[in-house]
């Protein structure tokens, strides 16, 4: 048995899931609010994050805190549809751009809009900051030029099969597509590499996600855009 321990709008606990499905595990989701008690999550990790999963498929329990060492651990413990390649380099190069949408797309971006739209609302912060958004979304076109440029030479976003890089992406940006906040009509070709993401089997049940009194962006679920 694997339960993930997530909320559906984050994007890190989108990572797992994705991970999940795509490596195609069985798990039941455990939905996290943010007006739960922050001692239950903290009982299995210190940070009191999001996402966390208990395995316990293969004798002890084990939990594994947060997104990157769950995806690591996944990779690790089962070959079966890898999500990191073979090769040394183009290992390098799925986990530098893991890196970039963990890191600096979630810091230039989802920290902005994310939290103005999403979170602070969710907390009785108010309504979004006008200044805030318009540096996120000034941060967000240049991070889907960036997406342009790595699928123009390359069937995925670290080369020749799906790997973390994409999956950490399209985690990243699906938050940012249920608010209709990504300017997809103006980057062609990002649309349509997420476009196939949205297509596969393991997204379908990140398509089906509601937050109450938040509904999603009419395309949201829409596999044509």
């Amino acid at each position: 048995m694997r339960v993930l321990y997530h909320w559906p709008l984050d994007p890190f606990s989108r990572m797992a899931r994705l991970a999940l499905a795509e490596k195609r595990l069985t798990f039941k989701l455990s939905r996290v609010e943010f007006t739960d008690d922050p001692a239950l999550m903290r009982a299995m990790n210190p940070s009191g994050a999001t996402p966390v999963l208990k395995d316990e498929s293969a004798g002890p329990t084990l939990i594994i805190c947060d997104a990157r060492p769950i995806l690591e651990y996944l990779d690790e413990a089962r070959e079966a549809a890898p999500l990191l390649p073979a090769d040394l380099a183009a290992r390098a190069e799925v986990r530098r751009l893991v890196e970039w949408f963990c890191v600096k797309f979630h810091a230039e971006v989802n920290a902005y809009i994310l939290h103005e739209r999403l979170e602070k609302p969710l907390m009785g912060g108010g309504s979004p900051d006008s200044a805030v958004m318009r540096e996120g979304r000034m941060h967000l076109r240049w991070h889907l030029a960036h997406i342009n440029h790595l699928v123009e030479t390359r069937d995925w976003l670290a080369g020749t099969s799906l790997t973390h890089a994409d999956i950490c992406a399209a985690a990243q940006l699906s938050c940012l597509d249920y608010l209709g906040e990504v300017p997809w009509e103006e980057f062609a070709l990002a649309k349509s590499w997420y476009a196939r993401l949205k297509s596969r089997p393991a997204f379908r049940p990140i398509l089906a996600d509601t937050i109450p009194g938040m509904p999603p962006a009419p395309h949201y679920a829409d596999l044509d855009f």
